[in-house]
């Protein structure tokens, strides 16, 4: 069954318990959203709490698949920059579908949703994303239309001695 996707939905307790457990659960399956297992909600918290907070100053906005029993299944939050010069494209951030809807091209959907998005933004002409080297996102996110404009060798430490890539992806929306 398809998500339904939401722009800018209410930020109500439910979406924010919502999106607290899927990051914690997308987390705790080895997803590359910020963390690394285990964690539990409080420790993702204060970082859903300083997106929360970019939302409302207006700096971040969210985009939300919900499943059909309108439980939030997948996110993606939009970055506008504030410098002057790169104001023309926005940061994809803490992509995310919930594990248990993987492999059903959810992923894809929340990709293409995110783009049609993008699209409406004033000025917008392209969406810059990262990505943790090691999990293979990066032929995820090429499979879906972004290209590799950088990469810095072993710029996250996942663990002592576990070092991973720092990968950039575009994709034009013109």
């Amino acid at each position: 069954m398809p998500l339904t996707f939401t722009l800018d939905p209410a930020v109500t307790p439910a979406l924010r318990d919502g999106v607290l457990g899927l990051w914690t659960d997308v987390s705790n399956a080895g997803g590359a959203v910020g963390f690394v297992a285990p964690v539990t909600r409080e420790d993702i918290r204060p970082e859903l709490v300083r997106h929360l907070v970019a939302m409302a100053e207006g700096r971040h906005r969210l985009l939300v698949g919900y499943d059909a029993a309108g439980e939030v299944a997948a996110t993606a939050f939009f970055s506008f920059n504030t410098h002057r010069l790169m104001k023309h494209w926005v940061w994809l951030y803490t992509v995310m579908v919930h594990p248990r809807q993987q492999g059903r091209g959810h992923g894809r959907d929340l990709l293409a949703a995110a783009a049609d998005a993008a699209r409406g933004f004033d000025g917008i002409d392209a969406i810059r994303l990262g990505c943790r080297g090691g999990h293979g996102l990066e032929d995820f996110y090429g499979s879906c239309g972004y290209k590799e404009v950088g990469r810095v060798p072993a710029a996250v430490r996942v663990a002592p001695g576990d070092d991973r890539d720092d990968i950039t992806m575009l994709l034009p929306l013109t």
